[in-house]
């Protein structure tokens, strides 16, 4: 006879001993807080389980302009080029947190990671967060961040011809959706660099349904963010928050087709992985070259869990690996 596999069963034990001590603290859930409580403890907490910060020779800190005359803080990370007389590519990222927490400075070891790894550089965004800055906000911030980069490239030393986007989480739905915005008005884009991307409008999903409690990112804390992050509840349907399924102005699923080539990096145990694969497919079914991996045994936002659990950086050269090829480092 059969017997269902729980799924706590799939957990690495590292990243079971992790969820344990994290439940062992006692600290209220995040779904509990206030927004402001909320980004304050996710700022506190962000860097115990990641790895140091890799030195690198040159970190910048710069705003570009959004469309309303709002000034957005990036941060450039770069390594030293191996070509002097060449201008370094450029992945452009935006930090996950459910539109609501999280910063450069939560995102800053990894940032640093990647820019040293793939030997490119690294340009975070401190896009406007939820609840003060309601959808589309984060969405037209991502763009505009994207189109001032284009302007300043050779200024800071970077290869317009050589950018890429990239995130996690909520800034993987960012990068998602910045990229078909760039395939719309011709701007070629090398990679979409997509850690476990938000995709989908509605949770209806088997790994919403098998890893929404007790896997860290729950559908409390979903409900939560979004909640912050929307507008109404017709934004759900909207491709700017769903690009696997949310339709445009005219009520289409939007084609995929020509948007630029994606690396995927999901999490087994995950609410959101099952929207991650079917984004995936959709894009393959549109004539887009993907490069997925699933990690196995860790949940949602394990890239940053560095110092607990390896499995975390295996993904973080994983990721460096696909964007030097499509750099062609």
């Amino acid at each position: 006879m059969n017997h269902p596999v729980h799924p706590q069963s799939r957990l690495l034990p590292a990243m079971r001993g992790v969820l344990d001590r994290m439940a062992r603290a006692g600290h209220a859930p995040m779904h509990a807080l206030s927004a402001a409580q909320a980004k304050a403890f996710y700022e506190a907490g962000a860097g115990v389980l990641d790895i140091a910060p890799h030195a690198l020779p040159r970190v910048e800190d710069h705003v570009l302009m959004a469309r309303d005359g709002h000034t957005i803080p990036v941060r450039l990370y770069a390594p030293t080029p191996r070509d002097a007389a060449q201008p370094l590519p450029v992945l452009l990222y935006f930090h996950g947190g459910g539109f609501t927490v999280g910063s450069i400075a939560t995102h800053e070891p990894l940032c640093r990671h990647l820019a040293h790894l793939a030997h490119c550089a690294v340009v975070s965004v401190d896009y406007r967060l939820a609840p003060e800055w309601k959808f589309p906000t984060a969405v037209f911030d991502a763009w505009d961040s994207l189109a001032g980069l284009r302007e300043r490239a050779h200024a800071w030393g970077l290869d317009p011809q050589r950018f890429a986007v990239g995130g996690d989480s909520a800034g993987g739905t960012l990068a998602a959706v910045t990229a078909i915005a760039a395939r719309d008005a011709g701007w070629p884009l090398a990679l979409q660099l997509l850690f476990y991307p938000g995709c989908a409008g509605h949770g209806d999903t088997n790994s919403h349904r098998r890893f929404g409690q007790g896997f860290l990112l729950e559908h409390a804390h979903i409900d939560y963010f979004f909640g912050h992050y929307l507008r109404d509840a017709n934004d759900r349907n909207d491709w700017r928050f769903a690009p696997l399924d949310g339709v445009d102005e005219t009520g289409a699923t939007r084609d995929l087709e020509g948007v630029a080539p994606a690396w995927f990096g999901l999490a087994e145990c995950d609410p959101l992985t099952d929207e991650g694969l079917l984004y995936a497919d959709r894009l393959r079914m549109a004539g887009v070259a993907v490069d997925l991996e699933v990690y196995a045994g860790v949940v949602h936002g394990f890239i940053q869990f560095g110092r607990a659990i390896p499995v975390a950086l295996t993904a973080h050269n994983d990721a460096a690996r696909a964007l030097r090829r499509v750099f062609g480092i």
